[in-house]
């Protein structure tokens, strides 16, 4: 029997992770940012490992820490930044928010750049040629001064206050709550930036001073002058001061950000143009109904790239349009008009003649290179890999990135200008995985190519054929082409199960029509889709057509509940995070504005599965988070509550489960959580599958 990392939940998840990359300024180091488990195998932590950006040495570890590390990004002269809430010597007793920290190029000890009460959020943007970066942070509404800030919040953590008075809509986000403070972009220069000996105490006057702070609560403490002092760009900013990307020019002296600009339910992104010195706000774009997103600015700071979208409506999805202008936002157009992908990422090519571009194409994720000239767009990648975190090189032209697939978690490459591929060293090496991954496609019944992953255990044949799990992405706008250390399929091929991945209607990589054919109508042309492709496997000689699974997360669960009112094919279906009654979810989740302006009021109804309720003849597990905003836990409350009142035996019992998690969100990810997910879907799927006894997890008692 073959032993790999995902024939044990335990090995699996004591897996090390790549999160993220940054490339050095000089082209010469890459900096990967490695989540390893914690000693009780309860939590992550992370850590940041050097390793050579062309192909040869071995990584080397530069952070280590309790609280690890994170968001790592360049200064122009190497020095490292990244945000840690590690202990801070100088700051005082309990205080945990993640702070700015520099590690020198030159080597030594890390050392805090901020010490702002509520934290630093993350990087948002860095200039290419100066000492200068912009910060994103929560700042308390009423607070006039970086020193009123750590009073207000001092005074909610003494009186134990955590109530939030709301006047702007949303007043939540995935799985946190929003406010009480509002997100800022602030700069922050580190040209001379010194370390200095701390000053001699005056044993006397810092008792006295001790003694007049507690006599005297609302005096503000000033912000340590040993460090240099955040500027507000984005004063009084309400949500206003939510991102979709931020790019600073060159020399540091203008920021390009695009910003939120609520419209009731909902709001649109324009993009404008901060003075970093005085602060003066110019717009250079601002549409109504059109987002305005990722500025990118080219190394010679004269030329501004950005993404265009023109909001959906029921009556169908827009594209996402590539457009460049000045930086000072003159003479705009668009370029690769005739390109049919949605752009993830965007950057200027090393000689600012082309742009560096993401986007999910056909079940990958590769890199386009987009000539400024009107030049025809070149894939410069052309593997079954999808690329994230694309840095350019700009000696030479080339890319450092992460890139994965279903068969190999993200690691770092080198990209050559060619598109040759040089894998870089990882302190994370990637582990073996069970079975075999294969494309397969099939024909839908309006005539549109349906193409997906089928991953095969070892072993699946004619004479022992697999029984086959229909794992459906969420999104929906969305595409399975990437690793994903949270639904990942190989802990099911370990287990002999065939995985199906398929890319049904509303996926994205196939262009715009592909994605109209399931909008406004997520039930019809997605369940189509799924049926046919699944037809499609279940003709294979390797696959048990007898023995079939439906599962999904989010959209996926939607759908699993749709397929489970909608057909008596497979055995069991699992649905995770799902949604159930549309009309109630309209109004509970985190963003309700989208919702109305992709649904019309009677599709919202005629797609909604709690209608098809009465159908349903397959044995469900139901799971989800009471932490989850996008899809509340009401969905799930409901749906549970109604499986009960039509198909629940006359003695309370049922068929069907409900696990349940009080403290976790959309994806559960907490390890061991995590283990108890996966021992009861494949506890689940055993008893109805293979018709093995029913069993509980042990850690469900």
């Amino acid at each position: 029997m073959p032993t790999t990392p995902f024939h044990s939940l335990d090995d699996y998840i004591a897996l090390a992770r790549t999160e993220g990359l940054t490339l050095s300024p000089d082209g010469t180091r890459v900096v990967l940012t490695v989540a390893t488990p914690t000693k009780d195998a309860t939590g992550y932590e992370r850590s940041l490992w050097q390793v050579p950006a062309h192909g040869d040495g071995a990584p080397r570890r530069l952070t280590r820490s309790a609280k690890g590390e994170a968001g790592a990004a360049f200064l122009p002269g190497g020095d490292l930044l990244f945000v840690s809430a590690r202990p801070d010597t100088e700051a005082a007793d309990g205080e945990e928010a993640g702070q700015l920290w520099l590690l020198p190029a030159e080597g030594g000890e890390a050392r805090p750049v901020t010490r702002l009460p509520g934290g630093v959020s993350g990087i948002a943007a860095v200039a290419g040629a100066a000492e200068r970066l912009v910060l994103a942070a929560g700042l308390l509404p009423s607070a006039d001064t970086l020193e009123d800030e750590a009073r207000l919040r001092a005074e909610r953590t003494k009186r134990k206050v955590s109530a939030i008075l709301h006047d702007t809509y949303p007043v939540r986000h995935w799985d946190h709550d929003l406010g009480p403070d509002e997100p800022h972009l602030l700069s922050l220069d580190l040209d001379g930036l010194v370390d200095t000996l701390a000053a001699v105490v005056d044993e006397e006057a810092a008792e006295a001073d001790a003694a007049n702070a507690a006599a005297d609560a609302d005096r503000p403490q000033p912000y340590p002058a040993s460090l240099p002092r955040p500027r507000d760009l984005t004063p009084r900013p309400g949500r206003t001061g939510e991102s979709a990307g931020a790019a600073l020019t060159p020399d540091g002296a203008t920021l390009i950000a695009s910003l939120l600009v609520p419209t009731g339910l909902d709001g649109r992104y324009r993009l404008v143009s901060i003075d970093v010195a005085t602060g003066a706000h110019t717009l250079l774009r601002d549409e109504p109904g059109v987002d305005s997103t990722g500025p990118a600015i080219s190394h010679d700071g004269r030329t501004l790239a950005y993404v265009r979208s023109v909001k959906s409506t029921p009556a169908g999805p827009t594209e996402q349009e590539l457009w460049i202008s000045g930086v000072d936002g003159s003479s705009p157009r668009r370029i690769a008009a005739e390109w049919d992908r949605w752009p993830s990422s965007i950057q200027f090519d090393h000689d600012d003649r082309a742009l560096i571009v993401t986007a999910d194409s056909d079940g990958r994720g590769p890199v386009f290179r987009i000539g400024l000239d009107g030049g025809a767009v070149t894939q410069v990648t052309g593997d079954d890999f999808t690329y994230t975190d694309v840095h350019v090189d700009r000696g030479t032209g080339d890319l450092v990135a992460l890139r994965s697939s279903w068969v190999a978690p993200a690691h770092p490459v080198r990209i050559a200008r060619d598109g040759t591929v040089t894998v870089l060293a990882t302190p994370a090496a990637a582990p073996e995985v069970p079975g075999t991954i294969t494309e397969v496609e099939t024909t839908a019944a309006d005539g549109a190519r349906v193409r997906g992953w089928l991953l095969l255990p070892e072993g699946a044949s004619a004479e022992k054929p697999a029984s086959l799990l229909l794992w459906i992405h969420g999104g929906p706008l969305n595409s399975w082409n990437a690793w994903s250390w949270r639904w990942n399929p190989n802990l099911a091929v370990a287990r002999g199960y065939a995985v199906l991945l398929p890319d049904p209607a509303l996926s994205t990589g196939y262009g715009l029509d592909f994605i109209a054919r399931g909008w406004n109508s997520w039930g019809e042309a997605p369940f189509t889709d799924l049926m046919s492709i699944t037809d499609a496997v279940e003709a294979r000689p390797d696959i048990d057509e007898t023995r079939t699974a439906a599962m999904g997360g989010s959209f996926g669960g939607y759908m699993a509940n749709w397929v489970a009112g909608h057909t008596d094919r497979f055995r069991a279906i699992v649905t995770h995070a799902s949604l159930w009654a549309l009309d109630q979810f309209a109004g509970t989740t985190d963003h309700a504005g989208y919702w109305q302006s992709i649904f019309t009021p009677e599709a919202m109804l005629e797609n909604s599965p709690h209608l098809s309720v009465a159908e349903i003849r397959t044995p469900l597990l139901v799971i989800h988070g009471d932490r989850d905003y996008r899809v509340p836990i009401g969905e799930s409350l409901r749906l549970w509550a109604e499986l009960m009142e039509h198909h629940g035996n006359d003695d309370g019992t049922t068929v069907h489960r409900f696990l349940y998690f009080p403290d976790e969100n959309h994806w559960v990810l907490k390890p061991q959580h995590a283990v108890v997910w996966y021992e009861t879907v494949f506890a689940f799927l055993a008893e109805h599958l293979r018709g093995e006894a029913p069993t509980r997890p042990a850690g469900l008692g």
